[in-house]
C-alpha cells in the first residue's frame, strides 16, 4: 500500500472505531442548583489566559503557550499515536504521519500552516503529529451549546465541550484516555492586534482552529459536530486527494471571529461557506432575538433556528442532532438540558443558572473537558475545567 493509501487508512481506521464500542444504559439526574461559583468534585480548575499577538509573524504567535504546555501536548499526541498503533501495530501509520502528513501543510491556508510550524518548533514535536492533532477536531467533537435571552434582552451563551468519544476507554479508571489528556491543555486565548482585543477563545493548546469564542460586544460563537455519512472523514480524504474547494470548519470559525463585523455578517459566512465537515454553528449577537443554530451540511445551510420571543422561544439549544429530529436514544443530552432550562425560566436565566444546567448529568458527562460562559454585552468569557465523577454517563 502506498503512502496515500496508508494515510487514507488512518482516517478510515478512526472511523471504524465509531462502530466498535459497546453502549451502556443512560444516566440522568435532577437539575442541579448552587453549582456556581464553580465548586465541588465536578470542578477541576480555572483556565490560564494567554495573549496571541496577531501582529507577530504566524510562526511566533504560539511560542509562550506551547512552551508552557509542550509536555501536556506531547502526552496528548502519544495517546493518539497509541490509538493509531492499535489498528496498525507495525507502526507504519505513525511513520506515515511523521514523513508524509507534512506534505499537505502547504495546501492549508495561511496563517494556519505557518502557525502549525511554529507549534512544532516550540514543542519539539514532529510537524506531522502537530498536523494530526489539528485534524482530529474535524471529526470527534461532541458538545452541548445554548444561547438564552433574559427578560431584559441580555444574551448569554454557554457550552460544554465534550471530546474523545470512542478514543480509548480506560476500564480501570472509567474515563476516556483522550479526554483526560485534553483537560490539561485547555487554555483561554486573547487574540490581539495593536494591543487591542479582536476576539477571545477557549481552546486546546496546539490547536489553531476555534471551537468556542467571543467577539466582545458583537457576537459569540460555538461549534458542535453534526454526525453525517457525508462527514468530516470524507472531507479530509477529499482534501488529501486534491479536492480543496471546501474550508476546514475550525479555520472558518476562527476567520469569522477575527473578521466578521457583526452578527448578520457572521451568520452569512457560517451559513454559506463550503466546508470539509458538517456542523452546527451556535451564534449569538448583541441585540434582542439575535441567537440561532445554523445546521450545516458540507455544502449548504439546511436550517437556521432562531430565538423567537413572540413564539415563546427565549433560548435555542443544540447537542449533536438536528433539532427537528429526535436525538439518538443512547445519547439524549438535549431532553435533560431543555428540562433544566424550562425549569429555570427566562426570568431567572443568567450565567450562574446556565452553569447549573451544564453541570447536570448527562449534559455533564465523562467526555466533558470544559464549560464556557459568555456574556456578549460585557465582552466576558469565563471557562472552567470539568470532570464528571462516578456514577456518570460515558457520553
Amino acid at each position: 500500500m502506498g503512502s496515500l493509501g496508508l494515510l487514507c487508512g488512518l482516517f478510515l481506521a478512526l472511523q471504524g472505531a465509531l462502530v466498535s464500542t459497546q453502549f451502556v444504559p443512560p444516566y440522568t439526574e435532577d437539575c442541579r442548583s448552587g453549582m456556581y461559583p464553580p465548586n465541588g468534585p465536578t470542578f477541576r480548575g480555572n483556565v490560564t489566559w494567554y495573549t496571541i499577538n496577531l501582529d507577530l509573524p504566524p510562526r511566533q504567535r504560539w511560542t509562550q503557550a506551547i512552551s508552557d504546555k509542550k509536555t501536556e501536548l506531547g502526552a496528548m499526541i502519544q495517546v493518539i499515536k497509541d490509538f493509531a498503533n492499535a489498528f496498525v501495530p507495525s507502526g507504519k501509520l505513525i511513520e506515515l504521519v511523521d514523513k508524509d502528513l507534512p506534505l499537505i501543510l502547504d495546501t492549508l491556508p495561511s496563517p494556519f500552516n505557518e502557525e502549525m510550524k511554529g507549534i512544532a518548533d516550540a514543542s519539539g514535536l514532529p510537524l506531522g503529529e502537530v498536523i494530526l492533532f489539528n485534524v482530529f477536531y474535524e471529526v470527534f467533537t461532541a458538545c452541548t451549546s445554548l444561547i438564552a435571552e433574559d427578560t431584559s434582552g441580555n444574551l448569554y451563551h454557554g457550552r460544554n465541550l465534550d471530546f474523545g468519544l470512542f478514543l480509548g476507554w480506560d476500564m480501570k479508571n472509567k474515563s476516556w484516555a483522550v479526554t483526560e489528556r485534553l483537560r490539561p491543555l485547555v487554555v483561554n486565548l486573547d487574540f490581539q492586534r495593536n494591543k487591542k482585543t479582536i476576539f477571545k477563545s477557549t481552546n486546546f493548546a496546539g490547536y489553531v482552529g476555534m471551537l468556542t469564542g467571543i467577539k466582545p460586544n458583537t457576537f459569540t460563537l460555538t461549534m458542535n459536530e453534526r454526525f453525517s455519512l457525508d462527514g468530516g472523514f470524507i472531507g479530509i480524504l477529499e482534501w488529501i486527494l486534491g479536492r480543496r474547494d471546501g474550508v476546514w470548519m475550525s479555520f472558518l470559525t476562527r476567520s469569522v471571529l477575527e473578521n466578521a463585523t457583526n452578527y448578520d455578517d457572521a451568520k452569512n459566512q457560517l451559513s454559506k461557506t463550503k466546508m470539509l465537515a458538517p456542523a452546527y454553528f451556535i451564534l449569538g449577537g448583541n441585540k434582542s432575538g439575535q441567537g440561532c443554530v445554523i445546521t450545516r451540511s458540507r455544502r449548504a445551510s439546511l436550517d437556521i433556528w432562531e430565538i423567537d420571543l413572540e413564539k415563546g422561544r427565549w433560548y435555542v439549544l443544540e447537542t449533536n442532532y438536528d433539532h427537528w429530529k429526535k436525538p439518538l436514544f443512547l445519547d439524549d443530552r438535549r431532553t435533560p438540558a431543555m428540562k433544566c432550562m424550562n425549569q429555570t425560566t427566562q426570568a431567572k436565566i443568567a450565567p450562574a443558572t446556565i452553569y447549573n444546567v451544564l453541570s447536570t448529568k448527562p449534559v455533564l458527562n465523562k467526555l466533558t473537558t470544559y464549560t464556557t460562559l459568555m456574556d456578549v454585552s460585557k465582552g466576558k468569557l469565563e471557562s472552567y475545567i470539568r470532570e464528571c465523577p462516578d456514577p456518570c454517563m460515558p457520553w
